[in-house]
């Protein structure tokens, strides 16, 4: 049984991974925390710090996100692209506060050449500066500047499916799954690692769920980083009246994103806030060895260092008797 669940596939069927998700809950963590614990020190979690380096105005539609310019209603402070030197020095900040990673966002539709995306290639090569590994999120890429992206040092390049090709249409009109794909295409080609995973509570099925992770468990190979995010639904957009999911629907995400991408790196990302530090510990138990770190994800609240650093001390050795 362990040989097969430590297998590196790429060939997953959604029947498979659905099978895998509707298991009874502690089995299917049991099997995960095999899988984790014969590719990953268990008491590795990496530490990723996210900034808005440009928030708001966005034209794309996606219903989950206040930064949509087709969301009127939603109240959030736009602004323009951030200076480079001020983004480094919130690196260093986040670094010395016990990040690892810091990761850049931009709401952007696509990514275009000139004097914003040279001062982006700046911020980039600021971070690497730090020793920080970096991460940049800014919407379509081609393929020049992918390459660009990864001639300045950049890590890894984030950019989500959300959802199951299957449902994608009902929270996005103004982007193909397509193009996502071509994107993530492009920075696989210039050498960048893929940060890539998506987002659950948004009215799809478990089988989307699964759909989802078939996807991301078919590349070959595997992205090195997927997000789990849990829907932060946000008053003025589309999916405000949304149900939180619970922490078992959570549990579940990582534990199949574990069994079905054994090596890569299971990152709890929007949403955390919303579970208590035993549901996040059952999480890194099942495979979950990454957290975004810091008080904001982009525009929405996460989990508080202060409240992190308690949580990762009660969750290392004790000393003494």
């Amino acid at each position: 049984m362990l040989d097969q669940l430590n297998d590196i596939r790429s060939d997953w069927t959604v029947d498979e991974v659905e099978a895998l998700m509707r298991l009874p809950l502690l089995e299917l963590v049991s099997r995960a925390n095999m899988v984790h614990r014969a590719h990953h020190d268990p008491d590795d979690i990496q530490k990723a710090s996210l900034l808005s380096i440009k928030t708001g105005a966005c034209p794309e539609d996606c219903a989950y996100c206040p930064q949509s310019a087709h969301h009127k209603e939603v109240e959030l402070d736009r602004e323009k692209l951030m200076n480079p030197a001020h983004v480094v020095s919130l690196a260093k900040r986040a670094q010395q506060a016990g990040a690892e990673r810091f990761c850049m966002g931009a709401a952007w539709r696509q990514v275009r050449d000139g004097e914003e995306f040279d001062n982006v290639l700046s911020m980039v090569r600021g971070v690497r500066d730090l020793g920080m590994e970096a991460c940049v999120t800014l919407g379509m890429l081609k393929p020049h500047q992918a390459e660009a992206l990864a001639q300045a040092g950049l890590t890894a390049y984030n950019h989500n499916l959300d959802t199951s090709p299957e449902f994608y249409g009902k929270i996005i009109t103004t982007r193909t799954y397509q193009d996502r794909l071509e994107t993530l295409a492009h920075c696989r080609d210039a050498g960048l690692d893929l940060c890539c995973g998506g987002i659950i509570g948004m009215g799809e099925s478990l089988r989307d769920r699964a759909s989802m992770l078939q996807v991301l468990a078919g590349f070959d190979p595997h992205p090195e980083s997927v997000p789990v995010n849990a829907l932060v639904p946000v008053e003025g957009t589309p999916l405000e009246g949304q149900q939180k999911v619970t922490a078992f629907d959570l549990l579940r995400m990582v534990a199949t994103a574990r069994i079905v991408m054994p090596k890569t790196r299971v990152r709890l990302s929007a949403g955390r806030s919303d579970f208590s530090p035993a549901e996040q510990a059952l999480c890194f138990l099942a495979g979950a060895n990454s957290v975004f770190y810091g008080d904001v994800l982009l525009t929405t609240p996460n989990a508080g260092t202060g409240d992190d650093v308690d949580m990762f001390a009660a969750l290392g050795a004790l000393d003494g008797a």
